[in-house]
């Protein structure tokens, strides 16, 4: 019993850890240039550019705008936050507190899930005031907002296991890998109107799938199946976790 009490103890201990981390994330680093350059300004122009040149009507981009702006801003905080920690020299002290390292990297992505999750109402609230777009099925937009969100912060906080104190690599590291599975995820183009190559690969980005749950939301039909959609998500969101805490404990082993 005793044992019993001091697990749960533990338990309740390391999920305060989280909660505490995640905090001081939102608190320190949510306001930072680069995160608002590379999680908000960037894919903004980024989509923009390319629209320009497109005569879509505007209902039909919203879903496409707002499932890039959750995959650029829930994966913006993740890869920054440990390069800033060891920059300032906290990151020993973090790393050899009571907190484990699966708080602390759940504290990451809970703190990106949530800015990634907040930042896509504006687009998306903009989308439903100025264009004729509707929701017809909101709890899968919702399904798609937040399983989308934890996949796209578990990526980011995976990208930042590199023992670096340089936030530019980190982000050189990130856009190197988040670029290409944009123009392979249907944000732009369709999937459907994708040449063959394009829908070979993009089984290969969450943002598929993201992309998939949110459209049909707004009321289109799915270019894979709601359940695989779904299922997608999980596992790139497990196999980012199990990564990050791989690749992490690595990276603190050499530090500590």
């Amino acid at each position: 019993m005793a044992a019993t009490d001091s697990a749960l103890d533990d338990l309740l201990w390391q999920v305060r850890a989280t909660w505490v981390v995640a905090k001081k994330n939102v608190m320190v680093y949510y306001l930072k240039p680069p995160v608002l350059t590379f999680g908000v300004i960037f894919p903004l122009f980024f989509y923009l550019a390319f629209a320009a040149g497109h005569k879509a009507p505007a209902e039909l981009m919203v879903p496409g705008i707002v499932a890039m702006a959750l995959f650029f801003t829930a994966s913006a905080v993740g890869p920054l936050v440990t390069p800033w920690e060891r920059q300032a020299r906290t990151y020993e002290r973090l790393a050899t507190s009571p907190a484990s390292l699966s708080a602390i990297l759940s504290g990451d992505i809970l703190a990106g899930m949530a800015f990634g999750v907040l930042l896509s109402f504006v687009p998306l609230a903009v989308g439903l005031a100025l264009t004729s777009a509707e929701i017809t099925h909101p709890l899968v937009l919702l399904a798609g907002l937040l399983l989308g969100a934890l996949a796209f912060s578990g990526l980011g906080v995976l990208l930042a296991a590199p023992a670096t104190e340089g936030p530019s690599q980190v982000m050189m590291l990130s856009n190197l890998l988040r670029l290409p599975l944009i123009f392979v995820s249907g944000v732009f183009v369709p999937l459907a109107e994708m040449p063959a190559w394009g829908q070979w690969l993009s089984p290969l980005s969450p943002l598929s799938y993201c992309a998939d749950l949110i459209r049909v939301g707004f009321g289109a039909e799915p270019y894979f199946s709601l359940a695989l959609d779904l299922a997608a998500l999980l596992c790139f969101t497990a196999a980012s976790v199990i990564g990050a805490h791989f690749f992490h404990r690595k990276t603190r082993d050499r530090v500590i």
